[in-house]
């Protein structure tokens, strides 16, 4: 077998690795931002009237999964498991909180009169068990084999 028929399998497996990823994050961070700031869902977005919060959402959660698929991807050579899952756990926990203080203040706080420290608390007090609950299975989901699978050696 030469150098080119070997690497076939090499890119199916992280093409398919990889698309994987991206729906796991993807539905799993749809149902985050309806989950913290679904409560917001029927208020106007005040930079686009329009808008629907579905559309935001999906969005946010299309973006979320193919940038964290990527960074993931490159994590994938650590060998140490919890530092790799720490690493992961803390960027996706980054962006969600990221992605529900956006959607408070777009869709709450501007039309209010909320200062910095009032916006990160009612998101936080929004967000934080979704956050950690889904952040935790979406981790272990990512990384089943190494979770639930022993190593072959």
């Amino acid at each position: 077998m030469n150098s080119t028929e070997s690497k076939y399998p090499k890119l199916i497996s992280f093409l398919k690795r990889i698309s994987i990823s991206i729906l796991i994050i993807f539905m799993i961070t749809l149902v985050e931002i309806y989950w913290s700031m679904g409560a917001l869902s029927n208020q106007i977005s005040s930079g686009c009237m329009t808008c629907s919060f579905l559309e935001d959402a999906l969005m946010m959660a299309f973006f979320t999964g193919i940038f964290l698929s990527v960074v993931f991807a490159l994590l994938y050579k650590v060998k140490k498991f919890f530092i790799k899952a720490i690493i992961e756990f803390l960027l996706l926990v980054i962006l969600w909180f990221f992605w529900n203080y956006s959607i408070f203040v777009d869709r709450e706080s501007s039309w209010s009169t909320y200062d910095l420290r009032s916006e990160m608390y009612y998101t936080i007090t929004l967000s934080l068990f979704p956050v950690i609950l889904l952040g935790s299975v979406c981790i272990l989901l990512l990384n089943y084999r190494n979770v639930f699978q022993k190593n072959k050696n």
